[in-house]
């Protein structure tokens, strides 16, 4: 059965690319959004022959076990499809793309992922990231090593462990299948998107309960606002609900939307990029697929990132550690220089320190025991004596003993 629901498709250059090498595809069963990577026209190549080969796909299924089978195929052809181009047109070699896609079938979404472009679930008013992310940080924050938080703005975040390009004929694709239900919305977004605008910003746009165009056009403003230093596209799709399909031509944006194809620059004279033999400069990609030995590189770089950051935290600690035991060793030389007059058994004794504890630690201690009798004293002077009586210094301190001295002889 045909999928019933609605959907939109938007794609954008951003504010610092000068090409989009996005493609993004919004059709009756099929949605696809595809990140392009591998220099100034690569990625546009890459992303387009990605969306050609699995436009093919969009009708609809008998099982979903069916459409996991052709989402799978139609992904291998594609991987074959670059590897061709790369043959005909050596120029672009070192070019691969991203594919995140959904396949709607009766009841259930079929899903097809490889890269960094994700695929987000909105129900109930929860958003949950349906696919993992391809990528050296999203290893590291499933070791323990980094948080989620550190890896949005890890300078690593970019470097794809999988990617459907034109070094392997035979792609390690995610593929699995989920049951859906009227209420859904689903989004698929470039890193142009997740990598800008945090969940919690996207979940509430999605929330607000726009038409498919207009959240999307929202999502996109948001993005653009945040620098959007990347190719933005979003594809949002609703199941069931308010918004009816109002036309069944299916939507295609970014690069594959090009009628007349991507033009190729001629190949550059030199040496190609380290990571490929004949890879060409990129127009500041955000992704690559590192080469076995990069990739070492890039654990060992970690490594010492982790290393700096534990002894930054250990010096940190000792700096803290010792500014309170000067803090505590200021204070309680202080304190020193304080007296009291207090009691002790049955003598009238001058203390140093203040009137106070710490826990078991007292921060008073006797400096001199004046013989002077607590039953000598009147009432009054007893008791004032046993609350304490505060002086400003040891001269003072003496004088208030002097005086109870004075009282003590005249009572007698």
């Amino acid at each position: 059965m045909v999928f019933e629901g609605s959907s939109a498709a938007i794609s954008h250059t951003g504010k610092v690319r000068s090409n989009n090498q996005d493609s993004g595809y919004a059709g009756s069963n099929l949605f696809v959004v595809a990140d392009g990577m591998g220099g100034h026209a690569g990625g546009d190549v890459a992303s387009s022959l990605a969306v050609a080969r699995l436009e093919g796909l969009d009708h609809a299924y008998a099982t979903t076990a069916e459409a996991e089978r052709e989402l799978q195929q139609a992904i291998s052809e594609a991987a074959a499809d670059l590897i061709e181009m790369v043959r005909e047109r050596p120029e672009l070699a070192g070019m691969g793309t991203t594919v995140s896609a959904l396949v709607m079938v009766d009841d259930y979404a079929v899903i097809a992922h490889i890269g960094d472009s994700r695929i987000y679930l909105y129900r109930d008013g929860q958003l949950t990231q349906i696919t993992t992310d391809h990528t050296f940080v999203q290893r590291l924050v499933e070791s323990g090593r980094i948080t989620e938080e550190e890896a949005r703005y890890h300078p690593r975040r970019s470097v794809l462990m999988r990617v459907l390009g034109d070094m392997s004929a035979d792609p390690e694709v995610d593929t699995f299948i989920m049951a859906t239900q009227d209420g859904d919305r689903w989004l698929l977004c470039s890193d142009g998107l997740s990598g800008v605008v945090d969940d919690a910003h996207t979940a509430k746009s999605l929330g607000l309960g726009m038409p498919p165009g207009r959240t999307a056009d929202a999502l996109l403003k948001q993005a653009l606002d945040g620098g959007a230093p990347d190719n933005v596209t979003v594809v949002i799709v609703d199941v069931g609900g308010q918004h009816p399909v109002v036309s069944g031509t299916p939507t295609i944006v970014g690069s594959a939307s090009n009628p007349v194809g991507v033009a190729v620059p001629a190949a550059r004279s030199g040496r190609g990029g380290w990571l490929h033999p004949n890879r060409q400069a990129a127009n500041e990609p955000t992704h690559f697929e590192p080469a076995a030995e990069f990739l070492e590189e890039l654990i060992e770089e970690d490594r010492r990132r982790a290393r700096r950051r534990r002894i930054g935290w250990i010096v940190g600690l000792v700096v803290v550690l010792a500014l309170l035991a000067a803090a505590v060793i200021g204070a309680y030389a202080w304190t020193q220089t304080r007296y009291f007059i207090g009691a002790d058994d049955d003598t009238v004794v001058i203390f140093r320190g203040i009137q106070q504890n710490i826990g078991p630690i007292s921060l008073s201690t006797p400096h001199e025991d004046t013989g002077i009798l607590l039953d000598d004293l009147p009432s009054f002077d007893r008791s004032t004596v046993e609350e304490t009586i505060s002086a400003s210094s040891l001269v003072n301190a003496e004088a208030i003993v002097d005086r109870l001295r004075e009282t003590a002889e005249a009572q007698r």
